[in-house]
C-alpha cells in the first residue's frame, strides 16, 4: 500500500491525472472502473481540461464500480457526473463508456453487468480484472456500494450485487469485493476532515475498523494507491508521506 497525500483537492486531481495518463498510455487498451463523488468530479474537471489531449481515448474503456439505481439523466447518477464533466469535453468512442443500467430492474441488472464484465474484460483466476479500479470511502467507510451493514456483500460469488443505502434506502449496483481485489490496480481517491476519523482508523487499525469495507481492499497485485489531501489525512502525518 502506499499513501499520497497533498495539500488540497486540487493538487490530488492533479496528481491523480498525471498518474491516470501513465495507465492509460502503458497499453492498447485499458478498463477502467470509476467512482461517482466530489473528488472525481474535481478530478473529471481537471482532466478534461489539463490533460484531454495527453490521452488516447480511442484505447480507454470505461465502466462503473457502482451507480445509483436511477435514469442516466437524474442528477444522482455516477454516469451522468461522469458525462457532464469528462466524456462531454473528450473525444470518446460511445463503444467504449459502459455504463450500469440505474433505470432498470435492479436484480436483472446487476446480472446484466456481471455477465458484461465477464464479456468484455481480460480475466486472472478466471475473475475479470480491470487495470484499475478507482475507489472513494464515505464518512462511515464505504466503498464502492458496499456498506458496513452490508458488508457481508464485499464476499458475494457474483461479480456484481445489489446493494441499499443505509439511510434512503435507495437500490444501488454495485461491483463486489472479488472483482474490486483481482484488480491490477486500486486507487482511493479521499479527501475532506469528515473522511479523517475513518481513513485513520483504516491506516493504524484502530477502533472499529474492521466493520468498514473500504478495510477490505487489499488487492492480490498489491497495488494500492490512497491519494489523500491533507484534511483526510490529518490523523496519518506520523505515518504516511
Amino acid at each position: 500500500m502506499e499513501l499520497k497525500i497533498y495539500t488540497s483537492k486540487e493538487e490530488v486531481a492533479k496528481r491523480f491525472s498525471e498518474y491516470l495518463v501513465k495507465i492509460t498510455n502503458s497499453k492498447e487498451e485499458v478498463h477502467i472502473a470509476l467512482s461517482g463523488g466530489s473528488t472525481p468530479k474535481i478530478v473529471f474537471d481537471m482532466l478534461a481540461a489539463e490533460y484531454g489531449t495527453d490521452i488516447n481515448w480511442d484505447n480507454v474503456h470505461f465502466y462503473w464500480g457502482d451507480e445509483r439505481c436511477v435514469p442516466p439523466t437524474h442528477e444522482e447518477s455516477n454516469y451522468k457526473m461522469t458525462l457532464v464533466h469528462l466524456f462531454e469535453k473528450i473525444s470518446i468512442p460511445a463503444d467504449n463508456i459502459h455504463r450500469i443500467h440505474g433505470e432498470d430492474d435492479p436484480a436483472l441488472e446487476a446480472k446484466r453487468y456481471a455477465q458484461l464484465l465477464d464479456d468484455k474484460l481480460p480475466k486472472r483466476k478466471k475473475i475479470p480484472q480491470f487495470d484499475l479500479v478507482i475507489l472513494g470511502m464515505g464518512d462511515d467507510g464505504h466503498t464502492a456500494s458496499i456498506f458496513p451493514h452490508e458488508i457481508e456483500l464485499w464476499d458475494n460469488k457474483a461479480n456484481c450485487a445489489v446493494a441499499i443505502h443505509p439511510d434512503s434506502g435507495q437500490r444501488r449496483i454495485t461491483i463486489t469485493g472479488k472483482i474490486i481485489n483481482n484488480a491490477k490496480e486500486v486507487a482511493f481517491l479521499v479527501t475532506g476532515a469528515g473522511k479523517a476519523e475513518k481513513v485513520e482508523e483504516i491506516m493504524k487499525k484502530e477502533g472499529d475498523y474492521t466493520t468498514y469495507p473500504a478495510t477490505l481492499v487489499a488487492p492480490t497485485s498489491g497495488q494500492l494507491i490512497w491519494f489523500l489531501d491533507s484534511d483526510a489525512a490529518k490523523g496519518l502525518m506520523s505515518v504516511g508521506d
